[in-house]
């Protein structure tokens, strides 16, 4: 017959062992619960939760690392300032410094030849060329062909279209990515500056943004928003001292 001792340590090793197992159940029921719906968070917040969280399982401990290195990483690099930091190619590969618009009101559009909207999108950047470009109006024309294939072209073709059907006399830049790996690091600078509807991401051709004489992006135009439309906006940058 057990002693009345040994009952009692025995009864108490398994309170002690049960207590363990709940706390550990209850600990993953709340972890589960935060997880699940982490994919639909933004990922500032989710990078944020996962670096905080202290208990990690086996099988999220990969993008854990990642996300948190992606974290640190942006965190201590050092994030461009302006436009004019940055450097393109014109539509014969030559490098061009956009520190050479310091002082001028930039509208920034990303072109196709073959949209519907390029007929009226051209032509209104055309009449807004002419109108304040003396005033110190400049607009810079990037080609992508990430939509709907519509700049299947070649960079000398591109600009014979331009220039020819539309007289453009501003620049019309070599071919780009706007959205993906291959963006271009303009196009990156001007998206997390200027986050559009539903996301980041270029969504067509004409998207636009306006840039004060600073080189920082103050606005931005959905691709249907005609260029005529946002002339307001243009006369009152160019009227800043």
């Amino acid at each position: 017959m057990t002693s009345f001792p040994f009952r009692c340590l025995t009864i108490r090793r398994n309170l002690i062992y049960s207590a363990r197992i709940s706390s550990i159940l209850r600990e993953r029921r709340t972890y589960s619960a935060l997880v699940s719906p982490i994919s639909s968070v933004s990922q500032p917040i989710r990078t944020a939760f996962l670096c905080s969280t202290p208990c990690i399982s086996s099988r999220h401990s990969a993008s854990f690392t990642v996300e948190r290195f992606d974290h640190t990483m942006a965190s201590g690099s050092e994030k461009p300032q302006s436009v004019h930091e940055f450097t393109v190619k014109d539509a014969s590969g030559n490098d061009v410094e956009l520190s050479k618009y310091k002082g001028k009101v930039l509208l920034i559009v990303n072109v196709a030849s073959q949209c519907g909207l390029t007929n009226s999108n051209y032509s209104q950047l055309t009449d807004l060329y002419q109108k304040y470009k003396d005033q110190g109006l400049e607009i810079l024309a990037f080609p992508c062909n990430q939509f709907g294939s519509q700049e299947p072209g070649t960079n000398e073709e591109i600009q014979q279209f331009a220039c020819t059907r539309f007289k453009a006399e501003y620049p019309v830049f070599g071919k780009i990515d706007v959205n993906g790996s291959n963006a271009d690091p303009l196009y990156k600078y001007l998206k997390s500056a200027k986050g559009g509807f539903l996301g980041d991401g270029i969504k067509w051709n004409f998207t636009k943004f306006l840039v004060d004489k600073d080189g920082h992006v103050v606005n931005r135009y959905a691709p249907t928003t005609s260029p005529m439309s946002i002339e307001k906006d243009i006369k009152k940058l160019l009227e800043k001292a």
